[in-house]
């Protein structure tokens, strides 16, 4: 599974595409028997993430009927919430995610609330982790979050 990030006019942006990529590598190795992209819109009204990271994926040689998107989804809540119904529709109990490696402690906590085994793989690319000051930002953000989930305020 994929995590959406920005796209711009149907385009990954390079934090998307540096996902959509690590998860390619995933697929071609054989780990991947079905790639599920995600997000929404965002305000875009011709593109959605999940489309575009479908498109980029097929561009790059994956079969169409290996991969599924995720349109509707906004925040990375409604991501795993939608994802695990995908699964579970397929009698899968797991999966792998691929995002950002600030960004994978969250999500695991959002798939074990839907009873779905997650393993993680961070993406090793990401222009995020490359500069210091962004990761320490998106760190200190998920911290945040993360203690907003366990005290049960979730958006």
């Amino acid at each position: 599974m994929v995590f959406g990030a920005a796209q711009y006019n149907g385009v990954p942006s390079p934090v998307f595409k540096a996902r959509l990529d690590h998860a390619l590598k995933l697929e071609e190795r054989g780990l991947a028997p079905l790639v599920i992209t995600t997000g929404g819109s965002g305000g875009d009204p011709h593109f959605t993430e999940g489309g575009v990271g479908r498109d980029y994926l097929i561009q790059q040689g994956v079969a169409a009927e290996k991969i599924l998107s995720e349109t509707d989804s906004q925040t990375t809540y409604e991501n795993v919430l939608a994802a695990s119904r995908l699964l579970r529709k397929r009698g899968a109990r797991s999966c792998i995610a691929v995002s950002d490696g600030f960004h994978l402690y969250r999500i695991k906590l959002m798939f074990s609330s839907q009873q779905i085994a997650v393993y993680a793989s961070p993406t090793p690319a990401s222009p995020i982790e490359a500069d210091p000051i962004k990761r320490t930002v998106h760190s200190l953000r998920e911290a945040l979050i993360c203690t907003l989930w366990y005290l049960r305020i979730r958006g």
